[in-house]
């Protein structure tokens, strides 16, 4: 059986976090996690690129086969949902631009098919993910973001052998066919 890699983000622009598992059937392991610290860039379009070139970079050094990433949550702060939503666009930008599959996970259901709580703890969510991708204790995570992220890419592999699963997105086209909603003045169809 092939073996198949997930990169999972959890995106943002103060810090974005990322993590990559290798699935092979029904055994999965890590082979990297991190973030992307943004605080030090004023510029909220330099941030943005620098999440495209660090989504790039991963995906030409790992050679993932899907991409897995936290959907913006609901909040009442609009500008922070839009800088959320932008953050989340500079990912998925550089996932499709090297064709990647994209599946979006809401954060809710990253907790709860890791946890069976979709209220859990970032603490709750990584203390399981050490456990089920056997992470040493000396490695024991320190930035939640970047468990986060690994939580993207695990949840995506709970998901395979479900038949139920979030949006995937092929291009550009397919985005917007599928969340015609989402797009200005869109209705689906763009000639």
């Amino acid at each position: 059986m092939k073996s198949r890699i997930i990169l999972g983000i959890d995106p943002g622009t103060t810090v974005m976090g990322y993590g990559l598992i290798r699935v092979e059937g029904n055994k999965s392991e890590m082979l990297a996690m991190g973030v992307l610290e943004l605080r030090k860039y004023i510029d909220h379009y330099h941030k943005l690129q620098k999440i495209f070139s660090r989504t790039l970079s991963l995906i030409d050094e790992f050679k993932p086969d899907i991409l897995a990433i936290e959907a913006p949550f609901y909040g009442k702060n609009v500008q922070s949902m839009l800088k959320l939503g932008r953050a989340q666009g500079a990912a998925i930008s550089a996932a499709l631009y090297r064709e990647l599959p994209i599946y979006e996970y809401a954060p809710l259901k990253i907790k709860m098919a890791i946890t069976g709580n979709g209220r859990a703890s970032k603490e709750q969510v990584a203390d399981l993910l050490c456990r089920f991708l056997k992470i040493p204790k000396e490695n024991k995570i320190q930035q939640l973001d970047a468990t986060d992220g690994l939580a993207a890419a695990y949840c995506h592999f709970l998901q395979m052998n479900n038949p139920i699963t979030e949006s995937e997105f092929k291009s550009w086209k397919d985005y917007i066919n599928k969340n015609a909603d989402k797009v200005k003045g869109g209705t689906g169809s763009r000639k």
